[in-house]
Formats: C-alpha cells, sequence, structure tokens
C-alpha cells in the first residue's frame, strides 16, 4: 500500500470516529450524570438526520447550514419532553426498569418516525463549499469528510470547556460523583437533569445532521447506529467524555483495518476492539471501576 493511499485510510477512520464520538459523548454524558444508558438516543440521531432531510428538502440546499443548527434543537426539544414525561419516573428504578424504558421509547420513536418520513431513504447533498476532494499526493479525500473531522474537534473542545470552566460543567461534574450531595447543597438536580439529558440529545441530533449527506437515511439508522455508539462509551469507560473521544478513534482505527484486510469480517472489527480492551481493563480506558 503506497503512503497516499495509507494516508486516505487513516483519514477515513478518523471520519468514521469523528461521527462516532459525537453521538457517544451525548450517551456517556447522560450515563455519567444521570445513570442511565439511554437506547433511545440513537433515535435521537436518526431524528436529527431526517430533519436535516426534510429541510433541505423542502428550501433547498442553501438551507443545510440553517438545518445543521436548527434540527439538533428540535431533538434537544424532544429530548427535554421525553425526561420530563418518561424518565423522570424512572430515576429511582433499577437499571433493568430504566433500560426497558428507554428501549419503549426506542420503539415509539422509531414507529412514529416510520409514520412520519415514511420508510424510503432519502439522501442529503453536502453544501456546495464542501463538495469535491481535495488531492493527497496521488489519491483524494472528500472535503465534507474532513468537515465531519472538524465537526467533532469543535464538539470535544466545547465540551472540554463546558465542563472545565463552567458552572453547568462543575454541577454536571459533581453529579456524576455524588448527586445526593449536590442536591443537599441546594443545587436543582431535576433541573440538572433535564439540561443535561437536552444536551445528550442535542449533541445526538447534531451527530444525525452532521452525518447526513455521508449516507442514506432510513428508519434503521436508530438501531444500526446505537450499537456502534455503546460500544465506543463502553470502550472509553462508562461517562467518561475523553474515553468516548478515544474509545471513537479505536473503533474507527479496527474498522478501518477490517476493511483493508479481511473486508467480509470487517464489522466484526469494532467487536475486537471492545473485547481486547476489556480484557485489559474492564471497566474502560477511562472509567472507574464500580465499588460495593
Amino acid at each position: 500500500m503506497s503512503v497516499d493511499s495509507l494516508v486516505v485510510e487513516l483519514l477515513s477512520a478518523m471520519t468514521t470516529a469523528g461521527s462516532l464520538f459525537i453521538i457517544a459523548a451525548g450517551l456517556t454524558l447522560v450515563f455519567g450524570a444521570m445513570r442511565i444508558a439511554n437506547i433511545a438516543h440513537g433515535s435521537f440521531y436518526m431524528y436529527g438526520a431526517f430533519l436535516v432531510s426534510s429541510i433541505v428538502s423542502s428550501f433547498g440546499g442553501t438551507a443545510f447550514w440553517f438545518s445543521l443548527a436548527v434540527a439538533p434543537m428540535i431533538v434537544a426539544a424532544i429530548g427535554i419532553v421525553v425526561e420530563v414525561t418518561v424518565l423522570r419516573r424512572v430515576y429511582d428504578k433499577d437499571h433493568l426498569t430504566q433500560l426497558l424504558a428507554t428501549y419503549a421509547l426506542f420503539l415509539i420513536l422509531a414507529d412514529l418516525g416510520l409514520r412520519f418520513w415514511g420508510a424510503q431513504s432519502r439522501a442529503v447533498p453536502a453544501p456546495a463549499i464542501l463538495s469535491g476532494s481535495v488531492r493527497l499526493g496521488v489519491a483524494s479525500f472528500p472535503i465534507y469528510d474532513l468537515f465531519v473531522v472538524g465537526a467533532a474537534i469543535a464538539v470535544g473542545a466545547s465540551l472540554w470547556a463546558l465542563l472545565r470552566f463552567t458552572l453547568l460543567g462543575w454541577r454536571i461534574l459533581a453529579a456524576v460523583e455524588d448527586a445526593e450531595m449536590l442536591a443537599a447543597k441546594g443545587t436543582n438536580v431535576r433541573l440538572l437533569y433535564t439540561t443535561v439529558f437536552a444536551l445528550g440529545a442535542f449533541l445526538a441530533g447534531f451527530g444525525g445532521a452532521v452525518i447526513a449527506p455521508l449516507q442514506s437515511i432510513d428508519t434503521g439508522l436508530d438501531a444500526s447506529i446505537i450499537v456502534a455508539a455503546f460500544i465506543v462509551v463502553v470502550i472509553g469507560g462508562l461517562g467518561s467524555v475523553a474515553g468516548a473521544a478515544v474509545g471513537a478513534v479505536i473503533v474507527g482505527l479496527f474498522e478501518a483495518l477490517g476493511i483493508l484486510w479481511t473486508p467480509s469480517w470487517a464489522p466484526a472489527y469494532i467487536y475486537l476492539a471492545m473485547i481486547v480492551v476489556l480484557q485489559l481493563r474492564p471497566s474502560g480506558l477511562f472509567g472507574a471501576a464500580e465499588t460495593t
């Protein structure tokens, strides 16, 4: 393999990693603060992609940037409704009950998506400024893929700044450590949970919106992405945003290697990555071991 081809494969891996990180960051943030494994997170991703396709098909390709901002906000609003009406009722329940509740939401949201958008696949064209490719020696690489990588870096930097320098971020980190103590100090934990869940839904919607021009959009998106997102979160460590970033890179690289070495077995490589990491660190790369 030439150096140019290797660079292209690595950039492709980073594109996969970037798209996975955006959705996995919201998933791990919700789990870290609220201790809920939200299966419906994949539905928010799918809704983000479908909303972009609806806005662009209604107003034309020039509306892509508008849809990139509006679609995640609509998904965040849906997330608020879900958290207030359903999840607040299961916070004090066991994990199995919470898992069943989010799985029920996943099924309901999938059915609503099918009824609203139908079963036909959709496509979203990339904006003109991001269409085409850049030359890398004798090879070329799509400009939009580079945009996805840049968007993931921007999301990561924004979350780092939020958690490190803002009062909301400090409260989220405090909720991860001890939500009861945070409530005893006067923080409205219920409102904090709603905010965190809305932020997680926003990131899922943004992930779907960003990736819309790169793939066919259909009602199976939710199921296909949630498995990969959970693998990323498990590899990185439940509740760790930094772990989600590293986990996404590992999954992206393993997937790229699978395509290069044994294309027919490529989907299995991400499971291999998870097995290898969990053998070395059962709590994930950045996860803390559970104490009893």
